[in-house]
């Protein structure tokens, strides 16, 4: 495996997060990806004040990892609570990879979002195992 990455969920203010985040690590975001940014949104019927909201924005630290985020949004039936909010992303070599470890880690927990493939150029996944951890695995197909 290539690496890992936590990747958290925000109710409405992760640009407001990031922007303090950067205060304290430093550097530079390397994607800042809005939902009316997403190919398909007109197809979500998403208010305004959702679609101006982050889909995806990733802050690099000095170590090589990168620190994730997203909005939750109610009117995709997605609710913050605290617990649900953090997820461990995996970061496989390959897509094979990929698949072996969605396929290992879901059965018996809840898959939010099968493997395939995502607009920012990914093969991406995410689910809750059967203890309730909350995963991503992510291939850059690059």
């Amino acid at each position: 495996m290539a690496s890992y990455h936590p990747y958290l969920n925000f109710a409405g203010n992760a640009e407001e997060a990031f922007n303090f985040y950067k205060t304290v690590f430093g550097g530079e975001f390397s994607a800042v990806m809005r939902f009316a940014d997403m190919a398909g949104c007109e197809e979500m019927q998403l208010s305004d004040a959702d679609k101006s909201k982050i889909a995806h924005i990733s802050l690099p630290l000095d170590n090589g990892t990168i620190l994730m985020a997203t909005d939750s949004l109610e009117s995709m039936g997605q609710k913050l609570n605290v617990g649900n909010n953090t997820y461990t992303c995996i970061v496989p070599d390959s897509r094979d990879d990929a698949d072996r470890l969605f396929n290992g880690l879901s059965p018996g927990g809840k898959v939010e979002m099968p493997m395939s493939d995502m607009p920012w150029g990914a093969y991406w996944g995410c689910f809750s195992d059967k203890f309730g951890v909350q995963w991503m695995i992510s291939h850059d197909n690059k």
